[in-house]
């Protein structure tokens, strides 16, 4: 069985495989006066060909390989050791409460007798693993246990895509957990004294939004749409006559017609404001908050220009773009500004690569 939350050592890339690419990162850390102080050493984003992924499944494993070839060779890294992840829909996750003085070998040994009652697919078609959260709230005999269970072919896709580009697997994560550990650590909102506060991340990606709500630095709630940037390419190809790929670069480098603005830009980024509130009012509907402190947006269409701006306008909440290399030195080889124009779609390969530390 492949563990989702399996020590382990360095070095470590973090391999973030998403609809449209393969993002790969990889970091070092080392002591400082006020906390640990970490570098890229590696950095690189590859895209994908059409439909390798579908719906963040693996269609085309061999496809996903040869783009994981791909960003490894163009990063220069020559670490073999990975971590990746499953979409939260790929998985289910249940907080369990166990004797606080059983051994991992015990709690492993229990679950696996008992996980019949809390996963609805046979057992020999699932991964299973867990991680102690700490001490329950409603007894000090017990510790609140993170059970997490995920299709075995969702974690197999993603070990044989690695293995094709002569990587091993060293951890299977889950994005939202992934994404967790890299907002806590590095993003101010999450800075001391701060905990209390309720946070959403709302991650943009090409054709998912993935709206994560984290409160005392645990993710309490976790929920997809559709809804992407891919929806602003379709656009551009109707409107200008663009194929899919001229579209996708004229988004990104310019040069549309003076009307863009206005009349596709404009309405793209007040339908994903409305995208946001909706999925807030979901959080809101189906669980006892009904507000959150500040919102943070990650994902490649995070960084179209005054979106953030216009998020916080219509919502009106504080609203700021995930960048988690603020504090972060960066190797030579490393060109620091593209590093920051991908800051907010790099936040799931950051977490995998902070997996390094555990």
């Amino acid at each position: 069985m492949l563990a989702l939350f399996r020590r382990k050592q360095l070095p470590l890339l973090g391999i973030d495989i998403s609809t449209t690419a393969v993002k790969l990162l990889e970091l070092s850390r080392s002591p400082g006066k006020t906390g640990p102080l970490y570098r890229v050493e590696s950095y690189a984003v590859e895209p994908l060909p059409p439909n390798a992924v579908v719906e963040k499944n693996i269609a085309d494993a061999e496809a996903v390989g040869q783009t994981i070839s791909k960003v490894v060779q163009k990063s220069g890294t020559k670490t073999k050791r990975a971590a990746v992840a499953v979409s939260g829909a790929a998985v289910i996750t249940k907080i369990i409460s166990m004797a606080a003085v059983m051994s991992d070998a015990e709690r492993e040994a229990q679950i696996q007798m008992e996980a019949d009652q809390y996963i609805p697919y046979p057992l020999e078609e699932v991964n299973i693993d867990f991680q102690v959260l700490g001490p329950s709230d409603k007894n000090p005999d017990l510790v609140d246990v993170l059970l997490a269970a995920s299709r075995s072919e969702n974690v197999e896709d993603r070990v044989a895509a690695l293995e094709f580009a002569g990587l091993s697997a060293a951890v299977v994560d889950v994005e939202a957990y992934a994404m967790e550990t890299a907002c806590v650590q590095l993003l101010d909102p999450f800075a001391e004294g701060n905990a209390e506060r309720t946070i959403a991340i709302a991650d943009i990606g090409a054709t998912t939004t993935t709206l994560n709500v984290l409160r005392n630095n645990k993710t309490i709630y976790t929920r997809e749409q559709n809804f992407g940037g891919r929806q602003l390419t379709e656009e551009i190809q109707r409107r200008y006559g663009l194929s899919r790929d001229e579209a996708g670069m004229a988004k990104r480098q310019g040069g549309l017609p003076d009307n863009y603005g206005p009349e596709v830009l404009e309405p793209f980024k007040e339908t994903m404001a409305q995208q946001i509130n909706r999925a807030l009012q979901f959080f809101y509907s189906s669980s006892a908050y009904n507000s959150v402190d500040h919102i943070i947006l990650a994902g490649g269409t995070a960084s179209i220009l005054g979106v953030h701006d216009l998020v916080q306008n219509r919502i009106g909440i504080p609203t700021t773009i995930a960048n988690l290399f603020t504090n972060m030195s960066v190797a030579p080889r490393i060109k620091p500004q593209r590093l920051s124009d991908n800051a907010p779609a790099l936040i799931i390969a950051v977490g995998l690569a902070l997996r390094a530390f555990d």
